[in-house]
């Protein structure tokens, strides 16, 4: 598989018929948490906003928001703009939330970047920087699977139907030269599409033989016995692919692009501190997911999954229309117009002002 391929990381919810399928990948559940809205401290002078919405995943594949905001980095760059964080379970509600105006900017995957773009007719939504890559494994049971071509006849979970990390397995199997419904899953491989929150117990229970998912679903599994028989990074031009976009509503960023442009500063400063701290970084965004959700990940499952998530600014352009192109090869989407999805103008200024090289849009930015 030369180019690419889909991602992201956890539950998903069912979509409009406008655009059938491709879904979420982003998170466990459906709601917002409201019991996350309480306000970050602010010092400085105001920007042009007196407060940022700002939504993401209570997830490791989100950490550049929950680094972020833990240690004060984002703040920081706000000055007397004050943060307003708020937790979401999956994208669609996030997706609602910016499209309906409670929310200003969301750290969100692919699927739904692409889905709330087209939905509003590319009106109302702008992917301004990247976040996070790869994170995504096929992790088997080895006393049934040793190699790959022993998944056929097997049971395989995905997180949901049309999601990304299913329209990335459809593919690798249509690759393989097997056949799929992309529908029921029923064919050479049998693709069962399973919560990401129930599929360690479901193949605790023998009830799957696998599954395609994303951190630290995998390394969850892997905790009970599973083995990783492949990395969905390999299959990636550079060993790259967008698992996580930072998303802006379109009229937040035409008002207030000076609140914009102090957000990306906040997160490339913060992707740096990342990339440079490996270790403090896990802790912070570990003590971080205990906050929001009251339970930190167990070592034996954050130790693997940290490493195998990259963190970085440049949103992988590529790997999203690659991603689109395989949803619509399967059966699962319609062929979008991603032309204008992103604005990157903010991302390069604050890259360029750091010292840093420009990042591309594919040919797909604004005009």
């Amino acid at each position: 598989m030369s180019a690419a391929r889909p991602l992201t990381t956890l539950r998903a919810i069912a979509v409009t018929a406008a655009l059938p399928l491709l879904l979420t990948a982003c998170g466990y559940g459906s709601q917002a948490d409201d019991s996350k809205k309480t306000e970050v401290a602010a010092e400085g002078d105001k920007l042009s906003a007196d407060t940022v919405r700002i939504g993401y995943f209570p997830n490791l594949t989100h950490a550049t928001a929950l680094v972020g905001i833990q240690e004060g980095l984002i703040q920081k760059e706000l000055g007397g703009t004050t943060i307003k964080p708020q937790t979401f379970n999956a994208g669609p509600s996030e997706i609602e939330a910016l499209n309906g105006g409670s929310l200003d900017i969301g750290f969100i995957g692919p699927s739904p970047s692409i889905n709330g773009y087209v939905k509003s007719k590319g009106k109302n939504l702008r992917i301004v920087s990247g976040s996070a890559s790869g994170g995504v494994k096929l992790v088997v049971n080895p006393d049934k699977i040793k190699t790959l071509d022993d998944l056929k006849g097997k049971k395989i979970a995905t997180p949901q139907k049309g999601n990304t990390q299913d329209v990335a397995f459809l593919n690798w199997i249509s690759e393989k030269g097997w056949k799929v419904d992309s529908e029921s899953g029923k064919g050479d491989v049998s693709v069962v599409r399973s919560d990401n929150k129930v599929t360690p117990n479901a193949y605790k229970s023998g009830s799957i033989d696998g599954a395609w998912v994303p951190e630290p679903t995998a390394s969850k599994l892997v905790s009970e016995g599973g083995k990783v028989l492949l990395d969905e990074s390999t299959l990636w031009r550079d060993k790259k692919f967008v698992i996580t976009n930072i998303i802006v509503s379109q009229t937040f960023l035409k008002e207030h692009p000076d609140v914009v442009e102090a957000v990306l500063r906040g997160t490339v400063k913060t992707n740096a501190w990342i990339n440079s701290n490996p270790d403090k970084a896990k802790a912070s965004a570990n003590a971080a997911l205990k906050a929001e959700t009251g339970k930190e990940l167990a070592a034996e499952v954050i130790a693997p999954a940290w490493p195998s998530i990259q963190i970085t600014d440049d949103p992988l352009a590529a790997t999203l229309k690659t991603q689109a192109d395989h949803a619509v090869k399967t059966g699962l989407l319609k062929e979008p117009d991603l032309n204008g999805i992103y604005d990157l103008t903010l991302l390069n200024k604050v890259l360029t002002a750091a010292g840093k090289p420009e990042v591309s849009d594919a040919g797909l930015g604004a005009k």
